[in-house]
């Protein structure tokens, strides 16, 4: 069984990510979705928050499962026995990091890959901080984030 690991701080989870996601169940039997800790992100959402909106966005697809860590991620990709982890890519700023970050894991386990994603036409100006900035100043975004997502947002968002 081919296993990945889609790691990412879903804060909150895109139409993006779930283009990535389910782009990555053609070429995986199992994929974990992966909320994980960056200490150096300030969080709109908290970690129950985001494994919430990720298990509802994700609840009809098979072979999925949501998870989180607050390790390295490529510890919890060992963990969990994948052979990949899932990356996706938006434009050629994401190449530098992701290059990377490639770099440091294959240092750490080379026997986990690392595999790249283009964001589908349409969606690659999606981030979850563009959409956190549009909603802040009364964007409609329903149309790029699952609906989960979206009632959240408003929540949050609604006070002010």
């Amino acid at each position: 069984m081919k296993i990945a690991l889609y790691p990412g701080s879903f804060d909150p989870v895109t139409n993006g990510h779930m283009d990535i996601l389910n782009r990555s169940l053609s070429l995986f039997d199992k994929v974990y979705v992966c909320v994980a800790s960056n200490p150096n992100k300030k969080t709109t959402f908290s970690l129950e928050e985001r494994i919430d909106m990720l298990k509802k966005s994700t609840q009809d697809l098979k072979n999925v499962e949501v998870t989180y860590t607050n390790d390295l991620v490529i510890t919890k990709a060992k963990e969990l026995g994948a052979s990949a982890i899932v990356r996706g890519l938006r434009a050629v700023t994401d190449f530098e990091f992701e290059f990377q970050l490639a770099a440091s894991n294959s240092y750490i386990d080379s026997n986990i890959e690392m595999v790249f994603l283009m964001s589908s036409v349409g969606l690659g100006f999606i981030s979850s901080s563009s959409i956190k900035e549009m909603v802040s100043h009364h964007v409609d975004v329903k149309d790029l984030v699952p609906p989960i997502v979206n009632e959240y947002l408003k929540q949050k968002y609604q006070s002010q």
